[in-house]
């Protein structure tokens, strides 16, 4: 049975690599976020404002649960890089002029720190300076308020708060057009007029302290200061999205070994069927001798064991490989001074407890009847199945088929449970084909409906400060620009009951064409005159449903509070977003025509003519270009998930040789005494061959399109682990991906059918003839 042990190992070897891998990669990242977080003291709770004086400090600190506070100056300021053309953004914090800063200290990774009184040097994030291959020594362009100064990059560094460094209002990371520079506070305190002043807030909580209540009092102390909201780290952008890909590992490393192991215990459960039939004999003989039931269920079981412990200790040693691999892939994606990927005991431990419950459930029934079977009865040879005749030869077909067409369906009616267990199998191969494959059909539709259907600007422009509805008309003049569309976005918590949630709330003009709200089926929202269109993740976050009345808590300028009706639900498939009318936006904050920027269709042939222009205009708080975000989306999200997903694709497809080929090789030793008898009698090799993988191609064709159903339901399972507050993964199973499960399902048979078709021609006939009575 060597042939057979081997796939199953090959199949628990599967689910178990893609659980040590996923889990392992999970628990280092865990590890060395917690250990970076605390050693460079990121912060828990941190604040903008307009502008607050120093004398402010001692009230913050106050606060009780406040430990350590740190007041910062920070401002995003376009930038003119070299060989870019396109501007970019970038965001200066300010550090002591000298020592580390008390709250989000920097690792230096090159260079230097800056000098004393040194106004114009600054340390950049290492992923910006890698994406432009900036050095120490190297120069970058700033328009700081509204002057063109050049900053000496003196060295590179990295900071907890930025670990992956994204812009608000962003729902991808762009290493090209943001960066994070640190300067002397000193500097940017004379370059805004920050003389004793500041703007940006950190603090970190003493043990046991009540965030909510620390975040509630800095917002009554910050509100006359222009206070945008304060939020805890849950709600920091560069944090949040390291956990939310650490919640999507998490479902990797539970679901998709869940399927591949389920189909590992069915394949042993059919293995263990198999061998206690052929052995009847020998457990009727062991029971006369005296041996126990628990002996006899114990000797099956060690077989099991013995199989599960070579699965799981080949998949151990695979998954630490891959794990290792993608722990590397985090390195270059993440910014952590050091990821070091460690194969944690308890990710083994619990890769073997679930390898055995899955293969003890698979394999307790058929070991309780070898367990039960008396011995008397054990010794008779097992009663061959009553002939009948198949419906198809009942209603008249059989004419239409051969003789070896007949004896293959009536095999099949002969033994109707056995034929769908040995067909389920084989579907079961499908579906884990199916979920293994469809993320590239995922990702495609996502890349279409983002950044095709729903976003057709060729262009986003962001306003340092919201401005007069007149700024659309100076846009509307720059060169290229064909169409100009404005929107007015404000940060804004919103309440249903005792849930509430910090999101973007994005005001739209009713007939805007470049920015739609169109869900996943292609239907279009209307943005209503009064009221919310709510991502129905948001929706959900909140526990609301359409028509439900919502607080909205708007959290800047006057900070106005309101009821809202959520007039729809948006099924989109990024971020939790708000969306309104502008006219309703302007009447909820009580403001003119202002706006905080406009998408731009631009002809592509004008495009650096704008943003020429766009680099000139000091309004201008940055840009964001469709295709470099669609470029962004390729590098991080789309590399990342298809990086995992070609690891399942090729276990899923070790599982389908395993299952078919197991399927196959019983098949023969069930029917070897069958098939030597018609050998005997006459039958040619050809013939026999004929019954045998006859048999296999009907249970592989009726096993296909349950298995591509199953393969639909496993697909929906692994979206619904695959979903957090970031990204939604598109249920979309493509065509392309049945008929890819469906080919590699069919080669399977076929190389199975031609292995075991190798048999027949050294069948002994005189041995399996041999007389079982």
């Amino acid at each position: 049975m060597k042939g057979q042990t081997l796939a199953i190992c090959l199949v628990i070897g599967s689910g178990v690599a893609t659980c040590v891998m996923s889990l392992s990669t999970l628990e280092s990242l865990r590890v060395t976020q917690q250990v970076y977080y605390d050693r460079y003291q990121f912060a828990h709770v941190f604040a903008r404002m307009t502008r607050a004086p120093l004398s402010l400090v001692s009230r913050i600190r106050a606060i009780p649960g406040v430990a350590v506070t740190e007041t910062r100056v920070v401002r995003n300021v376009t930038l003119i890089v070299h060989g870019l053309s396109e501007p970019a953004v970038g965001r200066l914090v300010s550090i002591p002029p000298r020592g580390q800063p008390v709250l989000n200290r920097l690792y230096l990774r090159r260079g230097r720190w800056i000098d004393p009184g040194a106004e114009n040097e600054v340390l950049v994030g290492e992923s910006f300076a890698e994406a432009h291959g900036f050095d120490p020594g190297d120069s970058v362009q700033a328009i700081i308020n509204g002057r063109l100064r050049d900053l000496t990059i003196v060295g590179i560094a990295l900071s907890p708060e930025y670990v992956l460094q994204i812009k608000e209002g962003d729902v991808l990371p762009d290493m090209k057009r943001f960066g994070i520079f640190w300067m002397s506070r000193e500097s940017l305190e004379a370059a805004y007029d920050m003389d004793g002043a500041f703007n940006d807030v950190c603090l970190t909580l003493v043990r046991g302290a009540s965030e909510p209540e620390v975040i509630t009092r800095l917002d009554d102390l910050i509100d006359d200061y222009g206070g945008a909201g304060a939020y805890g780290r849950d709600d920091q952008l560069s944090h949040r999205f390291v956990t939310e890909e650490m919640r999507q590992l998490r479902g990797t490393g539970f679901v998709v070994p869940l399927i591949f192991l389920g189909v590992a215990a069915f394949l042993l459960n059919v293995v263990v069927a198999r061998l206690i039939r052929t052995q009847r004999e020998e457990i009727a003989a062991l029971k006369a001798f005296g041996y126990t039931h628990l002996e006899v269920g114990w000797h099956y079981f060690k077989f099991v064991l013995l199989i599960v412990l070579v699965g799981v200790i080949a998949g151990t040693a695979l998954g630490a490989s891959m794990g290792r691999g993608l722990t590397e892939m985090y390195v270059r994606f993440y910014r952590f001074p050091i990821l070091h990927f460690d194969l944690d005991a308890s990710v083994v431990v619990l890769a073997f407890g679930l390898t055995t419950a899955a293969a003890t459930l698979g394999t307790l029934s058929s070991v309780l009847r070898a367990v039960d079977l008396p011995p008397a009865e054990a010794m008779r040879p097992e009663p061959p199945a009553p002939f009948r005749l198949t419906l198809i030869e009942r209603s008249g077909m059989q004419r239409f088929l051969s003789q070896t067409g007949r004896m293959i369906l009536r095999q099949l009616g002969r033994r109707p449970g056995k034929s769908l267990m040995s067909s389920l199998g084989i579907a079961a191969a499908v579906a884990v084909m199916v979920v293994g494959s469809f993320m590239e059909d995922a990702l495609d539709f996502l890349i279409e409906h983002q950044f095709f259907t729903a976003q057709r600007q060729d262009v986003l422009v962001t306003l340092i400060e919201p401005t007069s509805a007149s700024v659309v008309h100076a846009l509307e003049q720059l060169p290229g620009v064909i169409r100009c569309e404005p929107f007015r976005a404000v940060g804004a918590r919103l309440r249903y009951g005792h849930r509430s949630r910090r999101v973007g709330l994005t005001a739209l003009p009713r007939d805007a064409t470049l920015y739609r709200l169109i869900d996943g089926d292609a239907r279009q929202f209307e943005v209503p005159d009064d009221g919310l269109v709510l991502s129905e993740k948001l929706a959900e976050l909140l526990g609301a449903e359409a028509g439900d009345v919502l607080r909205v808590e708007v959290l800047e300028d006057e900070r106005p509070v309101r009821e809202l009706t959520i007039a729809g639900l948006l099924a989109d498939f990024s971020g939790i977003n708000a969306y309104a009318s502008l006219p309703a936006l302007h009447r909820l904050l009580r403001e003119g025509n202002s706006v905080s920027g406009a998408y731009l269709l631009v002809d592509p042939l004008r495009i650096d003519d704008l943003y020429a222009g766009l680099k000139q205009t000091p309004q201008v708080a940055g840009t964001g270009v469709e295709a470099a975000m669609l470029e962004s989306f390729n590098e991080t999200i789309a590399e990342n998930q298809l990086a995992i997903q070609s690891f399942i694709v090729s276990f899923a497809c070790i599982i389908a040789f395993g299952v078919v080929y197991n399927t196959a090789r019983i098949s023969y030793s069930e029917r070897a005494r069958e098939l030597a008898t018609l050998r005997v009698i006459g039958f040619t090799r050809a013939e026999i061959s004929g019954v045998l993988l006859g048999e296999l191609f009907v249970l592989t064709l009726v096993a296909i399109p349950f298995g591509l159903l199953m393969g639909y339901g496993f697909a929906a399972a692994a979206t619904t682990a695959w979903e957090t507050e970031l990204y939604r993964i598109p249920l979309i199973v493509e065509g392309s991906t049945f008929a890819f499960a469906s080919t590699v399902i069919t080669i399977a048979s076929t190389v199975s059918g031609l292995i075991v078709r190798r048999r027949l021609d050294h069948l002994d006939l005189v041995a399996v003839l041999k007389s079982k009575e």
